[in-house]
């Protein structure tokens, strides 16, 4: 159980060997965290995997030196004190995130960890007095802050130009794979799929509340039946597209959004003011989903455009003509 805010310890009233036993545990704790983000990417990122695993052996020398110091001046007991003990400290994210975690988001999680490593040892070098343990604590944040560069040569060592450029590439097929493209083909079966119910309830009943109801029903229920079938037809072990729960859910959200969106103008009483705002929402909603078929999965944007304009207006059309027959 963590403590609470009132129980916790000022940084500035932590005595030298506090301050020296806060900075043992910090260090190996983010060792810890580097050989578990080496651990979630060596299957996929060997190269980057071989980083973290250095940058893990760098902090446990930190964490050896910093021992050493804390035995010659206070002995071998180390009071047990951590971040959460103190309050206002900086916080990490707990290991287990790093399963949900990109490589990019990764990357940026390591330098942030070493920025406030080298701001934590930059004040603690200021609250002591013995000349030695502040030359270490100095060196130790000079060391975290040139650990940014120094991560850059480690990838130098360890990751081709191509190995790099490949790892970001596979990064970013799997994000397309995982939410990119389960999250389109939800935005245009709810765009598309709903303009028909919507706008044949809208011209058949001229009636802004009810058409809103079926608007959500629709939307709703299309985006169950997508979230649910995205996550149950492929595991993802065999082709490679990520966890289902995570497709499923982009494809459920962007199902139930795509639907929504010209649903809600119809909570506006007028009739023909709703249907408007209605109409302008689907033309953005089909130019959206163009725009991001060209951005991300490669299709020339007019192409795109044709086809998801021209599939729009036959549904849109379809359902004013059965609307208002």
């Amino acid at each position: 159980m963590l403590p609470s805010i009132s129980s916790r310890r000022r940084f500035a009233d932590l005595t030298e060997q506090e301050v020296l036993a806060l900075a043992i545990s910090s260090e190996e704790d983010d060792a810890q965290i580097y050989r578990s983000f080496a651990e979630r990417l060596r299957a996929d990122y060997a190269a980057t995997a071989a980083v973290f695993d250095d940058m893990a052996k760098e902090e446990d020398e930190h964490r050896r030196r910093l021992i050493e110091v804390h035995r010659r001046r206070f002995g071998e007991v180390i009071p047990l004190i951590r971040r959460e003990h103190v309050a206002g400290f900086y916080a990490r994210k707990p290991v287990w995130l790093s399963a949900n975690l990109s490589l990019e988001t990764i990357r940026g999680e390591a330098r942030a960890m070493e920025r406030q490593a080298a701001e934590f040892y930059t004040l603690s070098a200021q609250r002591t007095s013995d000349a030695g343990t502040r030359k270490l604590l100095g060196d130790l944040a000079a060391a975290e802050a040139g650990h940014e560069a120094h991560a850059g040569r480690l990838e130098s060592q360890h990751l081709g130009a191509d190995e790099k450029a490949n790892e970001d590439a596979d990064a970013r097929r799997q994000f397309i794979l995982t939410w990119v493209q389960p999250g389109l083909a939800g935005l245009m079966d709810g765009s598309v799929s709903t303009l028909a119910p919507i706008f044949a309830t809208a011209f058949a009943t001229q009636d802004t509340w009810t058409t809103f109801l079926v608007g959500t029903a629709a939307s709703v229920g299309a985006g169950i039946s997508m979230g649910f079938t995205e996550a149950a037809h492929d595991d993802g072990v065999l082709s490679g597209r990520g966890s289902p729960w995570k497709r499923g859910l982009a494809s459920g959200v962007m199902t139930t959004l795509g639907g929504m969106g010209h649903a809600l103008p119809y909570l506006i009483p007028d009739f023909w003011t709703a249907t408007t705002i209605a109409m302008i929402v689907v033309f953005v909603e089909l130019w959206a989903i163009a725009w991001i078929q060209n951005r991300f999965m490669e299709t020339p944007f007019l192409r795109a455009a044709l086809q998801v304009v021209l599939g729009g207006a036959l549904v849109f059309a379809a359902g004013a003509l059965i609307g208002g027959g």
